[in-house]
């Protein structure tokens, strides 16, 4: 499972349209769901996206987790984070898991999440989103569990 973590002022995702979740403050999570991932490692994500610290503190130093600042997380499933570019200029999705065996555990992530303390707003799973944000630092953190 990986997850591309990005501090926000703002953030939005569409489909079709319509706006379908908003946050102001907080992280917009990009989350790859592999073929062997488990809903223990999308548990171990959760943890580690509600507590990972940063957010400054009083010094600018980074020192605070979602949860200290009472952010909100928008989680928009992302399987092309999945992709393998050793071989030529195609990328292989061939380690992303299939969307049967995705979109629960994209559901546990969003669910674990939420369990910590951390509203959480969705994108639509499998839908082609647009995905407004305004970065905040700008702050981006690559996590794999």
């Amino acid at each position: 499972m990986r997850a591309v973590v990005q501090r926000v002022a703002e953030a939005s995702v569409s489909v079709g349209g319509d706006q379908v979740g908003t946050i102001t403050g907080g992280v917009v999570v990009l989350l790859g769901v592999a073929t062997a991932d488990t809903s223990a490692a999308a548990e171990r994500l959760a943890g580690k996206v509600a507590r990972l610290r940063i957010f400054e503190n009083e010094d600018g130093r980074f020192d605070r987790s979602l949860l200290d600042v009472h952010g909100a997380a928008l989680v928009v499933s992302q399987f092309t984070l999945m992709a393998d570019t050793a071989k030529g200029n195609r990328p292989s999705f061939a380690g992303a898991a299939d969307p049967r065996e995705a979109e629960p555990l994209y559901e546990h992530f969003c669910d674990a999440l939420g369990a910590e303390g951390v509203e959480v707003r969705r994108g639509v799973f499998g839908a082609h989103m647009r995905v407004a944000l305004v970065n905040d630092g700008p702050v981006t953190i690559v996590l794999d569990v």
